[in-house]
């Protein structure tokens, strides 16, 4: 059995920006917040956190402020993972120098890979790492899908200990649960399907929610392991309009305009993203009124 990374619920956390630059007066205070309000772990410069638009600099940049400012209070797992295997083995470099708890590994986009290139390139960044990674598959974004008899073979490498599955089929989710046993850990990367993934022995969540929602993210977790899963599957059914209004159209649109509402920062995204439509926006911020999110 592999150390797991965190239980509970992580936040993939947003970049916030003051028009295009970022801003870390409001980034630090949404950490300072997510932390207050118990969240478990957090994932800097991810698909959240916009990491496809940084600039190296900033990449780095953001990772190390983010890891600075937790000082050790939760893990902190840097987005670290590109569709270029070798800039994936510096920026992981990196974040293992500057304290990053573990890293965050998405599969190669546009370019695409076979399940042996996939399989390769998550070896060789994983051998170069210090740190555990976690493998992060979202075929919706990327275009290509690791399979669980390729989570199996890469769950035989000492550091990826886990995968956060955003795949969306659970019987794909439940067959690497059944292949992996205790050599994966597995993280549900879908908010509507936290308290599914629990049941197949899921760990936790890697979550959007939890930017705005992160103690009831946190308490649907732990209800679920205290056994009351009654209680944590209404949470799951009672949080899924705002998780639909969170992703009625790409992840982060939403979820930036939310943490804006709230008074983190500007709402303001980077081309080719562009800010929520009017009606999908009354809709989000109607939902964090009736959960109590904002007034």
């Amino acid at each position: 059995m592999k150390n797991t990374v965190f239980t509970g619920a992580a936040t993939a956390i947003v970049t916030p920006f003051k028009g295009n630059e970022i801003d870390y007066e409001q980034f630090g205070r949404l950490i300072e917040w997510q932390i207050e309000q118990g969240i478990n772990a957090i994932v800097v410069a991810g698909t959240t956190g916009e990491g496809s638009t940084l600039t190296d600099a900033e990449h780095k940049a953001v990772i190390k402020y983010c890891v600075d400012k937790v000082a050790g209070r939760v893990p902190v797992i840097a987005g670290t993972g590109s569709n270029d295997t070798a800039y994936a083995i510096a920026l992981t470099q990196y974040a293992c120098e500057v304290g990053a708890d573990a890293m965050l590994l998405i599969t190669p986009y546009y370019n695409k890979a076979t399940q042996k290139g996939m399989i390769e390139s998550f070896r060789l960044v994983a051998d170069m790492s210090t740190k555990p990674c976690i493998l992060y598959n979202v075929p919706g974004r990327t275009g290509c899908n690791l399979l669980p008899e390729s989570v199996a073979e890469l769950a035989k490498h000492p550091n990826i200990v886990a995968i956060k599955e955003a795949c969306g089929n659970i019987s794909q989710i439940a067959k690497v649960a059944a292949l992996c046993g205790d050599d994966m850990d597995i993280y549900s990367g879908n908010d509507d399907q936290i308290v599914p993934i629990l049941s197949l022995g899921g760990k936790g969540v890697i979550s959007v929610l939890s930017n705005i929602a992160p103690a009831e993210t946190v308490a649907m977790c732990e209800k679920y392991f205290a056994g009351d899963v009654k209680g944590a599957a209404a949470m799951q059914l009672n949080y899924l309009e705002l998780i639909d209004a969170l992703f009625c159209e790409v992840n982060p649109i939403p979820v930036k305009a939310a943490v804006s509402a709230m008074g983190f920062g500007e709402n303001s995204l980077r081309l080719p993203l562009t800010s929520m439509e009017p009606a999908h926006e009354a809709t989000l911020l109607a939902q964090m009124r009736q959960h109590g999110i904002i007034q």
